[in-house]
C-alpha cells in the first residue's frame, strides 16, 4: 500500500508503520450449531470461551494489516482529538468567557477576535426543526452569536461561490494545457478535493490520484483565508 508522503510530516506520532496493527477483539469462527458456550472476559483484556462444562479456551485475537484498512477514520488518533478539544463549544465558551472578563478589567485589547461561519446546511436544518425561514434562522442566530460576545458571523455561501469559480478556472487552465488528452498524470481528470474525508482516503490507500486532485480549497477554507 502507498501512503502519502505528506502524512509523515508531523511532530505526533500517529503514523502507523506497516509493522504495527490494528487489532480487533476477538474472531469467533462459526460452526452453525450452539453448544452453549459463553465468552468471557479476562482480567487483562483477553478473550476465553467457556464451554457447558466449564472448560476454558483463550480465543486469538484477530489482526488487521494495512492493506485491509480503509481509512474510516473510525480509529481516533491522539491527532484528532486534539483538534476536536480545540474546535469543541466548551473551547468557545471559554474563549467568550476570557474575552469578557478582559474587558471587563480594561484589557479590552488583549481579547481575540471571534469569527464564526455558518454553512447553508446548518440554517436548512434549523430552520425545518424549528419552522423557520432560512432567512429567519440566520437573523437569529447572528443576534445570538453577537449576544454572546462574538465579533463577527458570517454566511459560507459567499464562498462556495467563490470556490466555483476557482474551480472552473482550475479546471479550464487543465484542460487547455492537456489539449483535452485525459489520464496524462498531470491535468485531466480533475478530482474535487472538497471533502476532507475523501483527501483522507486518497491520501492513505489511493495516493496514485493525487496529481489529479484539485488544487482549489474548500469553501470553509476560502472563508479562513479571506
Amino acid at each position: 500500500m502507498a501512503f502519502s508522503g505528506g502524512l509523515r510530516l508531523t511532530d505526533l506520532n500517529d503514523y502507523i508503520t506497516p509493522g504495527q496493527e490494528c487489532i480487533k477483539p476477538v474472531e469467533i469462527k462459526k460452526t452453525g450449531r450452539s453448544d452453549g458456550s459463553q465468552i468471557k472476559l479476562g482480567t487483562e483484556g483477553e478473550y476465553y470461551e467457556v464451554s457447558k462444562d466449564g472448560e476454558e479456551t483463550k480465543l486469538e485475537k484477530a489482526r488487521i494489516t494495512l492493506n485491509d484498512c480503509l481509512a474510516c477514520s473510525g480509529c481516533v488518533t491522539s491527532a484528532e482529538t486534539v483538534l476536536i478539544t480545540m474546535q469543541s463549544h466548551h473551547e468557545l465558551l471559554s474563549v467568550l468567557e476570557e474575552n469578557r472578563r478582559l474587558r471587563s478589567s480594561s484589557q479590552g485589547d488583549q481579547a481575540k477576535h471571534v469569527v464564526v461561519t455558518i454553512s447553508p446546511q446548518t440554517r436548512a436544518s434549523l430552520a425545518v426543526k424549528y419552522r423557520l425561514s432560512t432567512v429567519s434562522v440566520a437573523k437569529r442566530l447572528t443576534g445570538i452569536l453577537k449576544q454572546m460576545g462574538v465579533d463577527y458571523v458570517f454566511d459560507s455561501a459567499f464562498t462556495r461561490d467563490l470556490t466555483l469559480v476557482e474551480s472552473a478556472r482550475e479546471f479550464v487552465q487543465r484542460y487547455s494545457s492537456s489539449e483535452g488528452q485525459v489520464g496524462d498524470g498531470r491535468s485531466l481528470p480533475v478530482l474535487a478535493s472538497w471533502c476532507p474525508g475523501w483527501v483522507c482516503y486518497a491520501e492513505k490507500t489511493h495516493s496514485e490520484v493525487l496529481p489529479w486532485m484539485s488544487t482549489t480549497k474548500s469553501p470553509q477554507q476560502t472563508m479562513g483565508s479571506v
